[in-house]
Order: C-alpha cells, then sequence, then structure tokens
C-alpha cells in the first residue's frame, strides 16, 4: 500500500515532463499499460474476459468516465501544485461515501460528517489561497476537482460491474473503453499527440497504471480500512515534497491548514469506508 501509494504521488510529475499535451499523456498512459493489463487480466481469470460481454453498457460509461476523468485531471496537473493537484484528484475518496449515503437514505454519522466539514475547509483554504496566486492555479484546482467527482462516477459504475467480473479483468475492460475517447479529446484539443521522448510517458506508464493502481487493487484485498486511511497520506506528501524540490513549489501557512484538513478528512473516510458499504 506504501509503495502503491509513492507511485501513485510520481504521476503528476510525470505529467508536467511529457512533451506531448495533457490529455495525450493520459491517453498514452493507458495504452502503454494495456497490454500488460490484459495479459495479468488473462492469466489470472482467463474466462472472466469473455464473460463479461454482457456488461459492456457499464463498463463503457465507465471507461469514458475514467477518460475524463484522468483528462481533467492530468490538465490540472499542469496548471495548479502537485500537491493540490493530488488532493483534489483524490476527493472521490470523499464523494463515493456521499453516493452510499443518498443510496441508503442514511444521514452521515458525527465522525463521518466531521470528516466532511473538515475537507470541505481544507478544500476551501485550498482553491482560496490558489485564486489569490493567478486564475491559472485556480482553474487548475478546479479542473482536478472536477476529475475527482468523475473518479467517483467511476467507482459507482465499477461497483456494480465488480459484482460479476474480477478486479483485473474489470480494470482492464474499462481501460480499453477509456483509450481511444482519450485520443478524440486530445485531438479536438489540438494537443500534441506524438513525444519526442519516451521516457516520461513509459514511467507514467510502468509506474502510475501498473505498479502504482495494480499494488493498490492487491493491497485493498488485504489490509483494513484503518491501514488503507492512513496509507492516504503518504500521496500528497510525496507529491508536496516532488513539487517543492522540482519546482520549488513551497506550501504557506495556509496551504499547509488547508493540505492537513483534507488530509485528515480522508485519513477519516477511510477508516469508515467499509461501515458506508
Amino acid at each position: 500500500m506504501i509503495v502503491a501509494n509513492v507511485a501513485l504521488a510520481f504521476g503528476p510529475w510525470f505529467v508536467r515532463l511529457a512533451d506531448t499535451g495533457p490529455v495525450a499523456a493520459a491517453f498514452w498512459r493507458i495504452l502503454l499499460a494495456l497490454p500488460v493489463l490484459l495479459v495479468a487480466a488473462a492469466w489470472a481469470n482467463p474466462r472472466a474476459m469473455t464473460r463479461a460481454g454482457s456488461l459492456w453498457l457499464p463498463i463503457l460509461i465507465a471507461g469514458l468516465a475514467f477518460a475524463v476523468d484522468l483528462g481533467s485531471w492530468h490538465i490540472g496537473i499542469r496548471r495548479t501544485t502537485l500537491a493540490n493537484a493530488t488532493l483534489f484528484g483524490n476527493c472521490a475518496v470523499l464523494i463515493f461515501p456521499l453516493y452510499g449515503f443518498l443510496a441508503m437514505r442514511q444521514w452521515p454519522t458525527r465522525v463521518q460528517g466531521a470528516a466532511l466539514l473538515l475537507a470541505a475547509v481544507g478544500g476551501g483554504l485550498l482553491i482560496g489561497r490558489s485564486a489569490e496566486l493567478s486564475s491559472r492555479h485556480l482553474a487548475g484546482d478546479l479542473f482536478c476537482l472536477l476529475a475527482g467527482v468523475l473518479y467517483a462516477a467511476y467507482f459507482i459504475v465499477m461497483a456494480g460491474v465488480r459484482r460479476s467480473v474480477a478486479p483485473l479483468p474489470a480494470l482492464a475492460l474499462s481501460s480499453i473503453a477509456g483509450v481511444l475517447p482519450l485520443l478524440g479529446f486530445a485531438l479536438l484539443l489540438g494537443e500534441p499527440i506524438w513525444p519526442g521522448t519516451w521516457s516520461p510517458l513509459l514511467l507514467l506508464a510502468l509506474v502510475s497504471q501498473i505498479a502504482g493502481q495494480g499494488l493498490m487493487i492487491y493491497a485493498l484485498g488485504a489490509l483494513t480500512p484503518l491501514v488503507v486511511g492512513l496509507a492516504l497520506l503518504v500521496q500528497p506528501l510525496v507529491a508536496a515534497t516532488i513539487g517543492w524540490l522540482a519546482y520549488g513549489e513551497r506550501l504557506t501557512a495556509t496551504d499547509a491548514i488547508g493540505a492537513a484538513l483534507v488530509a485528515t478528512a480522508l485519513t477519516i473516510v477511510g477508516t469508515q469506508r467499509r461501515k458506508v458499504r
């Protein structure tokens, strides 16, 4: 779980290093990782790929949601700090339980309500600070926040798919559904598609998509929600460190307080996720 969060935290840096457009980088992230995911899915559960044929519509919807999520997040990464991009991109951890409350027609518990309040206050501090810096930073935060909402939509649809399909086949099939939409979005935006340097994109696919997502899927089935929630703190910490070392993105006191509040909320909700489900 720790290695997975560290690997995922390096993703925004690789997006900035890529010489393609941000949405094009998302396209290459999925495409380059797809052969490995397909082989792993076929090896882990050969029949699952064919049995999933009856679920083509929700898988297609999940793939489209993930494509728009990843494209929005990559655009935001280049417009805000790495720490903010990581925190807002993970807000699905907060939104997904809200969907659970609506689906079960229940109010959040006091602890869960406190976590949501902390996230709102912390997010407000971070967005306010970005607005002070520049409109570009504010737009970046909003793109990453949109990505977090779309990621929650992806979770919701995939939760239904996962009732009938194993994790790796579900991930591989939804990745197939998202590849062409990402390419289409990049072309519509007029982004450069073909890279001059492949290293950042290969690292993005290997480190973030294969190692990060793969280890996360494995670890989620073996650890308690408390450990998962605490491990979420690793990702924004690593991203903030990379932003400071590579780009001089120093956190002010307001940034630090806002980030701490959001990270605390992520941890609390992570520990409560099993109860919500």
